[in-house]
């Protein structure tokens, strides 16, 4: 039998982080400690869910998880159909029995959570005005990043082109990929001006050049754009299988970005890449503002995939008050040292 608490808290951005929606200052989290009150070994979990952006983002968010960890006491199990419309409950809770289950933070046997491995990552610039860009990509730069994702749609479109011109003096693709992410910021009518415009800088991919539920539209881009096109709001509240199905043979993108809090967990994500690989469609993985509880769960998982392009991995090491965990970037890898002790959870959470 399991015993579930749960423990709300609120994180605080070392910087603003700033995209197309608004920007974020904290970051409101619910974790999950599960016992087993059988042995006393517990596990803990991240459930997160992104304001106005997760599809389970709900005004009585606190008394449906509190639900659901009743259920799964009383159960003694994971009920995944239930929870296939709570994404960020799910992966909270999922991870919390890997974590269990591992007995430590390695929740995968992997050349990664060995220590043996890294994970190569992309460098984030956040959205912000245009020096701050500036100086966030070269920042960047300098630390070595050979794949950089800018997010775009915030300021004068012109301005993101000098960013990304500044990018190509310096660095050829062979030497830096390019992605951009625009949040849904462009309108189908101005989309295709725009991803010609921004070819001319041998861009990887754009991430949601239009806002999610316009299909149609989608598909047409994703047809005639010059360079590859990846879902991520997309795939936001597509739960069912044949769903996604739908999703992915209508639109039928070259790219899909997994965030396991906004996609459906582990489990859901999983099925993500399973039915875009059958479908020839490439993937990645991505942290959604996760604090390292989260992200350690996401990169453990992820190392399973065995990556070899850059992943996002790096957005759990944004807060003043996150929680220290074995996770390191180095370069432009992230790196899980397994040698390190496991921090003290109960100071973290209570």
């Amino acid at each position: 039998m399991y015993t579930i608490k749960i423990i709300p808290k609120t994180l605080h951005f070392k910087q603003p982080a700033g995209t197309s929606r608004g920007v974020y200052h904290t970051r409101k989290v619910w974790y999950i400690l599960l016992t087993d009150t059988q042995t006393g070994k517990y596990g803990v979990g991240e459930c997160a869910p992104l304001p106005a952006l997760s599809c389970d983002d709900l005004p009585d968010y606190s008394e449906i998880l509190a639900y659901h960890c009743h259920q799964t006491e009383l159960n003694g199990y994971l009920d995944y159909e239930a929870l296939r419309p709570y994404p960020s409950m799910l992966f909270g809770l999922e991870t919390a029995f890997a974590h269990l289950k591992a007995g430590n933070l390695q929740f995968w046997d992997t050349p990664f959570s060995k220590g043996e491995k890294e994970i190569p990552i992309n460098g984030l610039i956040w959205m912000g005005n245009f020096d701050e860009m500036y100086s966030r990509i070269e920042e960047k730069m300098k630390l070595g990043f050979r794949c950089i994702k800018v997010k775009i749609g915030a300021i004068d479109f012109n301005k993101e082109l000098e960013l990304l011109e500044h990018i190509r003096q310096h660095f050829s693709p062979e030497q830096i990929e390019l992605r951009v992410d625009a949040n849904g910021a462009f309108s189908p009518a101005d989309a295709p001006f725009k991803l010609e415009s921004l070819h001319a800088f041998h861009i990887h991919s754009i991430e949601q050049p239009i806002r999610a539920g316009q299909w149609k539209e989608m598909a047409t881009l994703c047809q005639q754009s010059p360079f590859p096109i990846a879902l991520d709001e997309e795939l936001i509240g597509i739960n069912t299988i044949a769903r996604k199905i739908e999703l992915l043979e209508t639109i039928r993108p070259q790219y899909i970005i997994l965030k396991p809090s906004l996609h459906g967990g582990i489990q859901g994500a999983t099925e993500w890449i399973k039915l875009a690989k059958e479908r020839g469609i490439g993937s990645w993985v991505t942290s959604a503002l996760e604090s390292n509880i989260g992200l350690n769960a996401i990169a453990q998982w992820c190392a399973t995939l065995s990556p070899d392009i850059p992943q996002g991995l790096g957005t759990g090491m944004l807060f003043t008050d996150n929680i220290d965990y074995p996770l390191h970037i180095q370069g432009d890898c992230l790196w899980f040292h397994p040698e390190e002790k496991e921090p003290d959870f109960n100071k973290f959470l209570l």
